[in-house]
């Protein structure tokens, strides 16, 4: 299966548009947002998990990061509520599974088998600090490694932003609106934009708070089975 397989082109999803697909596991349902592979799968998903559902125990063999974006997400080394940005490594292993239900925003087979770091954040505690190449930006760093860089952007309303990265970037919103060549995204919205290519945003008239990982979108390969 491929979904926005094309890395050499912009993509831009209002994910609410998108139709959730079941997985295997009764409960938990996937927007897919792009894709190479099927069950095992590079993937870039928003994953829903219906109140007391679950997965079996797992080993993360590509790695995974997430977001939770609504809800409470549990696994066995605790409770991680919506704003939480967990980085599981290459031969990780746990239950995933929400009491309450939740929301993730996830991407797996995307990691350097070398990093080896787990880490857990909570966006909405994380500090940002003014941009002064960009007016209007300030940021915060996520996680900084040699093939990329996560952080957290909150741009003034009505702010003009323009990105660029050599390596390609991804972002998703987290709270209020962009605008793209006339176009509105809003919360939860996702845009894959590829290496070397100018992209120019407007924030909402309340601003915007996203998500933004760069660097990772040059060198895309399946995931081993």
């Amino acid at each position: 299966m491929e979904i926005n397989a094309q890395f050499d082109e912009p993509v831009l999803k209002r994910t609410d548009e998108i139709d959730w697909v079941p997985s295997p596991m009764v409960g938990v349902d996937r927007r897919m947002l792009d894709r190479i592979g099927d069950e095992v799968a590079r993937a870039t998903s928003i994953v829903r998990y219906a109140k007391g559902s679950s997965f079996p125990e797992h080993t993360h063999s590509g790695g995974e990061e997430f977001i939770v974006l609504e809800g409470v997400f549990q696994d066995e080394h605790g409770n991680y509520p919506a704003g939480t940005y967990i980085r599981n490594p290459v031969g990780t292993h746990h239950v995933p599974g929400s009491d309450p239900g939740c929301t993730i925003f996830v991407k797996l087979w995307q990691f350097d088998p070398a990093d080896q770091e787990q880490i857990s954040v909570d966006l909405n505690a994380i500090a940002t600090v003014p941009d002064p190449m960009r007016p209007g930006v300030s940021s915060a760093e996520v996680a900084a490694r040699d093939y990329e860089h996560v952080s957290l952007e909150v741009w003034d309303a009505n702010a003009e932003v323009a990105l660029l990265d050599a390596a390609g970037f991804e972002m998703l919103i987290l709270e209020g609106t962009l605008i793209h060549e006339q176009e509105e995204f809003g919360r939860h919205d996702w845009i894959r934009w590829p290496a070397e290519k100018p992209a120019n945003f407007t924030a909402g008239g309340e601003g915007t708070r996203v998500w933004i990982k760069r660097g990772h979108l040059t060198n895309i390969t399946a995931p081993v089975k």
